[in-house]
């Protein structure tokens, strides 16, 4: 879906340029316009660079991923202010659209600054008569998609994450998934140190997401996806992390306990990870002896599995990640609007049914360009209640 979308978008950009060439020359027709003729051809062709370097690239290193990630933001901050000035300059308003052009560009350029790195706290009670006495007012730090190997600035963006989570002091802190882009080597040192300060003290527990499984090695002589995911788990225990692989663990307060229960990405689900619904899968392990008298909490990186999740009789709050609401969001008139609504049917922020909850951050990390708009990098901080 996305590569249709920059491909007409491309397109377009092309299309609308040749109009605007021959309006041009119709009104200087002596004058050959050379400047914009290759400052066009050379920004409308930036994604079919990115593509064709992706095919010649041995395998898909942190350079070449920083490079395409540069390139596509390049070709949004260039041409995408253009279309915007064509577009009021074809109904008459050339002033509006120099504006016009001037204010999407500055927008972009924003959203590559100070939206890629403000973090936002959102804090949401969760509330439920499952919920035992003694873990009332347990509050859960919720974190997701770092994708490390594409931060821009790793010691100032993961300890600006650190401090800004423990400043909170939860109970307990989940990660669900995506902590690496593409390799087990992008979670270095430095890193670990870094992540490693995260403190609560019933610990920092995690999942994996498509992205920490390795799907994305080219070269898979040089390191195999399953040894790349191997290493990202190890890494995180070394961290002190509690890595979940499809198993259930009890937290217990007071005398009173409740489950929490991490489910791993299906490597199958390569291509189907967008899907609105998934094929039937196998939940049985993961919960294997987990009362369903106990209250649950699953922790999962892509929330299309909270049906499947629910209708096993488990998931009284489910907490996911992977859409990053496609790193672009707006809210008008007390609703938001992305572009992830054209894939997913739940993307972003909280949803209640059936005495259920689901929970999906927004992530911090960013992939495909490094900008966000509107969908700020997220903490998601969760205080459960009891109701009578």
């Amino acid at each position: 879906m996305l590569l249709w979308i920059i491909s007409l978008l491309t397109l377009a950009a092309a299309a609308a340029d040749v109009i605007h060439y021959r309006r041009m020359r119709r009104r200087a027709p002596g004058v050959r316009h050379r400047v914009f003729i290759v400052a066009a051809a050379a920004t409308d062709a930036l994604p079919a660079v990115i593509a064709v370097a992706g095919v010649v690239a041995r395998d898909n290193t942190t350079a070449f991923m920083t490079f395409a990630m540069w390139a596509f933001w390049a070709w949004m901050v260039t041409v995408l202010p253009r279309m915007a000035c064509y577009f009021f300059r074809w109904i008459g308003l050339p002033r509006v659209g120099i504006a016009a052009g001037a204010g999407v560009a500055a927008l972009f350029v924003w959203g590559a600054t100070a939206g890629r790195t403000t973090i936002r706290v959102n804090r949401t009670e969760v509330c439920s008569e499952r919920l035992p006495a003694g873990l009332d007012g347990f509050r859960i730090a919720q974190i997701t998609d770092t994708h490390l190997g594409t931060v821009v600035r790793p010691e100032a963006e993961l300890r600006r994450l650190v401090d800004s989570v423990n400043s909170l002091r939860p109970d307990l802190i989940v990660f669900c998934g995506d902590l690496v882009n593409i390799r087990s080597s992008e979670l270095d040192a430095r890193a670990r140190q870094l992540l490693g300060g995260l403190r609560a003290p019933y610990g920092v527990v995690s999942v994996t997401g498509n992205h920490d499984a390795g799907l994305y090695i080219k070269d898979t002589v040089a390191q195999s996806p399953a040894a790349s995911l191997a290493e990202v788990i190890a890494r995180q225990r070394a961290m002190g992390w509690n890595v979940l692989e499809d198993t259930t663990i009890y937290l217990r307060r007071g005398g009173d306990s409740i489950s929490l229960t991490g489910l791993s990405f299906d490597p199958a689900l390569r291509h189907k990870r967008h899907d609105p619904d998934l094929p039937p899968a196998d939940l049985s392990g993961a919960y294997r002896g987990v009362p369903d008298s106990l209250y649950n909490i699953t922790a999962v990186h892509i929330p299309q599995l909270w049906g499947q999740i629910a209708d096993a009789g488990y998931g009284d709050l489910t907490l996911a990640g992977h859409v990053h609401s496609m790193q672009i969001k707006l809210r008008l008139f007390g609703r938001a609007f992305s572009p992830a609504q054209l894939l997913y049917t739940r993307w972003s922020g909280r949803y209640d049914e059936g005495g259920r909850t689901l929970y999906i951050n927004d992530g911090t990390g960013y992939v495909v360009f490094p900008m966000r708009l509107g969908a700020y990098p997220e903490i998601t901080l969760i205080t459960l209640r009891r109701c009578e």
